[in-house]
């Protein structure tokens, strides 16, 4: 495979910069923050004894297989990754404590401190100190385990068993190739220092509702005390039993095209205060005209959105900057997109704050396990094999368990952001089962936003969800009329492959392919035109072309895999992106 590299992916190669010193979680933020990316000792075994010798470094937050990471090489599966970190002292001042937070690792990892385990303050687990998936953030307190003079060492073990299955795991494969990726072991977000007090800020919860007049109330939520203060709009509001609540007669509601936030603090007794945001906005589902509409704050509203792997070339599942999240949404809005779905996998916080801040939706995806065959999840239902009963599909009952365990933890995690206004439960049959319990279960832990139960196909009789939602690259396009809002949730994967922009320069992977950046073009803009806008008055409410960008194999982005070339331009999707800014003006 040919290296590529990202602009800001080669400065870092080539620098001793610290990687992502941004604070890596915006909707709870405090003063204390001692980063630790950056160089670590690392090593590999092929069991969980600690290694004799640390023999590499590696540049965190990338995985092993990244060139980023200073080593670039495939991890055999079942693997034990060691990271070691000295600490210096202070470690926080006297009686505070001192919590390691670790954005996400690659599946299972345990904290250890000079030789002992580190208890989990947040986090999936078992047994109180391995946590249990590789997507989601975890915690592990410190503070027992720190020496009262001296440095400490800092050892993260990381046990990655890719081929089980059973553990969450999206695009990766151990053959990669077509749409299938490089597998990620390992960590791969910001792992950082924090000293709290003894009662410090767990969480911050805002729930939101509109009365009859036109006004909101806030209801502020804070885990951990039971005190303090509420700082927002000029006010302070004291907390009682950790809750609190907010008036706004004016309101300032957010959409992509005005991403408005609330900032507010929390104070507590003890004196720990942390800063964060909300926003207010409303999403239903209406029948206008005799047609089922989604609606974004009272109006009917069509998404138009990008399927967005999240992959880079030279970083893989972590982009060399976080700014490169920031840039890239730019320039999906300025083409004229609104929405991102977010594919089958969960990424940094920061990428979630740069869509509330910019103003796009976000359609995300939960990360699905089980086994795939081609057969049966590919081939059959892409000529109409759909109706299966999914209860009797991917019985294996741990697999099942792990896929909710991640999927709560994905909600929990993710909630409190704006901009994601949809949940996608199960993709294309991969690792589907009893979709209507998985529905259930999921409305209850969020009842505010639309659910996807099953994007593609696999439509058992009676199956719960909040949309119609339908893949299609090879039939006419057309819409669905079942009584729910009808989205196009996969389309296009038109493909041009940029040459010395790629990384597989012998074959070409997509839908259709084209030899040159002007026809293809020429192609999407026709697709739009003639297929997708004539749709939109009969009832598509959501329409998800493939995808951002070229992702390994795969040549049908927008962006080649090192975004250093755009080929789609502006002036081309210009009539595109007003005719969809027209309709949603007008709601129609």
């Amino acid at each position: 495979m040919e290296r590529l590299w990202t602009e800001q992916g080669a400065a870092l190669h080539q620098s001793e910069q610290q990687p992502w010193p941004q604070y890596p979680r915006p909707q709870l933020q405090r003063d204390s923050f001692r980063n630790l990316n950056g160089w670590w000792d690392f090593a590999i075994t092929q069991d969980e004894r600690p290694p004799q010798h640390y023999d590499r470094r590696i540049r965190v937050p990338f995985v092993p297989e990244s060139a980023l990471s200073g080593i670039e090489e495939a991890v055999p599966d079942g693997s034990f990754l060691w990271y070691r970190l000295r600490l210096d002292p202070p470690f926080a001042e006297s009686g505070a404590r001192v919590l390691l937070h670790v954005g996400a690792a690659d599946q299972t990892a345990v904290v250890w401190v000079d030789g002992r385990r580190a208890p989990l303050v947040q986090g999936t687990s078992s047994n109180g100190y391995t946590h249990e998936g590789g997507y989601e953030a975890f915690t592990a307190e410190l503070t027992e385990l720190l020496p009262a003079e001296g440095p400490a060492e800092l050892v993260l073990q990381v046990h990655d068993h890719l081929s089980s299955y059973t553990y969450p795991y999206g695009k990766q494969s151990l053959t990669r190739g077509g749409m299938w990726y490089t597998p990620c072991s390992g960590i791969w977000q910001t792992v950082w220092l924090e000293a709290v007090p003894e009662e410090y800020i767990q969480g911050v919860h805002t729930k939101t509702a509109q009365n009859a007049a036109g006004d909101w109330t806030v209801i502020f939520t804070v885990d951990g005390i039971a005190e303090g203060t509420v700082h927002v709009l000029g006010q302070d509001l004291a907390l009682t039993q950790g809750k609190a609540k907010l008036l706004i007669k004016e309101p300032r509601l957010w959409s992509p095209e005005d991403p408005y936030l609330y900032e507010f603090s929390v104070e507590a007794a003890s004196g720990d205060r942390v800063q964060s945001y909300f926003a207010l906005r409303t999403l239903d589902t209406r029948t206008i005209d005799g047609v089922p509409r989604l609606c974004l704050n009272g109006w009917p509203y069509f998404f138009n959105g990008l399927l967005d792997q999240g992959y880079w070339p030279d970083g893989l599942w972590t982009p060399a900057d976080p700014a490169m999240f920031e840039e890239e949404i730019r320039k999906v809005k300025a083409l004229g997109f609104n929405m991102l779905r977010k594919h089958i996998k969960v990424e940094p916080e920061l990428f979630y704050y740069a869509c509330d801040r910019l103003g796009i939706a976000v359609f995300q995806d939960m990360v699905q396990n089980g086994d795939y065959d081609f057969k049966r999840d590919t081939l059959l239902p892409t000529v109409g094999v759909t109706r299966r009963n999914d209860r009797k599909l991917h019985q294996d009952p741990e697999a099942r368990k792990r896929f909710i365990e991640g999927m709560m933890a994905t909600v929990h995690q993710l909630r409190e952001h704006p901009s994601i206004v949809y949940w996608t439960i199960f993709n294309e049959g991969w690792g589907q089962f009893c979709g209507t319990e998985s529905y259930m279960q999921l409305r209850h832990e969020d009842d505010t936003r639309w659910i996807d139960t099953a994007s593609g196909w696999f439509h058992p009789r009676g199956l719960q969800t909040d949309v119609e939602s339908v893949h299609n690259y090879f039939f006419p396009l057309r819409v669905h009329k079942t009584g729910k809002p009808f989205v196009l949730s996969e389309f296009g994967g038109l493909a041009w492959r940029p040459e010395g922009h790629a990384t597989n320069l012998e074959y070409v992977y997509g839908y259709k392919k084209f030899q040159d950046r002007t026809t293809l073009a020429e192609a999407i803009v026709r697709l739009y035109e003639q297929k997708i806008l004539p749709l939109i008055p009969k009832g598509l409410c959501a329409a998800v072309y493939t995808q951002v960008s070229d992702v390994e194999d795969e040549t049908n982005g927008l962006f080649s895999y090192d975004r250093k070339i755009q080929k789609l331009l502006l002036e081309e999707f210009a009539k595109v992106r007003q005719a969809v800014e027209s309709i949603n003006r007008s709601g129609t």
